[in-house]
C-alpha cells in the first residue's frame, strides 16, 4: 500500500485537515474560484436592483423591451428564444408590460392566433431613458468573450454542474433578474 503525503492526505501537516485550514494549493485555487463566483452574483444582483431603481422595472423588463424594439413585430415564441426563457414565462412577463402599457399585441391573420408585439410611445421612452447594457451585465460580457473562450466555460461549468449533489434544472429558464 502506498504512504501518503500530508498534502495528498488532506492534512495540512499540523494534524488539522487542509479543507478546513486552506492551505493547498488545490483548495486555495477552490476558493478563489468560489470568491469569483460571489463576485459574479452579487455584481449581477446588484445591477438589476440598480436597474429597477433607475427605470421601475426588472432587467428581464427591460432586455424583452430592447428585443421588441430591435425587431417590432416579433412573435412570442421567437422573444422566449431571444431571451432564453420558457415561453410561459415570456408570456407573463408581456402581460406585465402589456399592463403597465409598455408593450402592445397585434393579432393577425384571420384566427388571431399569430400574435406580434410592438413597444407603445410609452414604452420606447421609458427604453430611450433606461440603463444600459439592456441585455444585462453578464450576457453583454459573454457576448464579448472570443468564440474558443466560451466554448470552454460551457464546457466547464456544465462538468460543474454535472458534479452538484443538487441542481434546479427549472432555473435555465428564469431570467436572473429573478433569481
Amino acid at each position: 500500500m502506498e504512504k501518503r503525503t500530508a498534502d495528498e492526505s488532506g492534512s495540512g501537516g499540523d494534524g488539522i485537515p487542509a479543507a478546513l485550514t486552506g492551505t493547498t494549493p488545490a483548495q486555495k485555487k477552490r476558493l478563489e474560484v468560489l470568491k469569483q463566483f460571489r463576485v459574479l452574483l452579487r455584481s449581477i444582483k446588484r445591477h438589476y436592483q440598480w436597474v429597477e431603481q433607475e427605470c421601475g422595472m426588472s432587467g428581464a423588463q427591460l432586455w424583452a423591451m430592447a428585443e421588441i424594439a430591435g425587431a417590432p413585430g416579433i412573435k412570442v415564441s421567437d422573444l422566449a428564444r431571444q431571451l432564453g426563457v420558457h415561453l410561459s414565462t415570456a408570456s407573463n412577463m408581456l402581460r406585465r408590460l402589456e399592463e403597465l402599457g409598455l408593450v402592445k399585441r397585434i393579432r393577425i391573420g384571420k384566427d388571431h392566433r399569430v400574435v406580434q408585439l410592438q413597444l407603445t410611445a410609452k414604452g420606447t421612452k421609458i427604453l430611450k431613458r433606461a440603463p444600459r447594457p439592456f441585455v444585462g451585465i453578464l450576457q453583454q460580457a459573454l457576448a464579448e468573450l472570443p468564440q474558443r473562450r466560451l466554448d470552454s466555460l460551457h464546457a466547464d461549468l456544465g462538468e460543474v454542474v454535472r458534479l452538484m449533489k443538487f441542481k434546479d434544472t427549472k432555473a435555465r429558464a428564469t431570467p436572473l433578474s429573478e433569481i
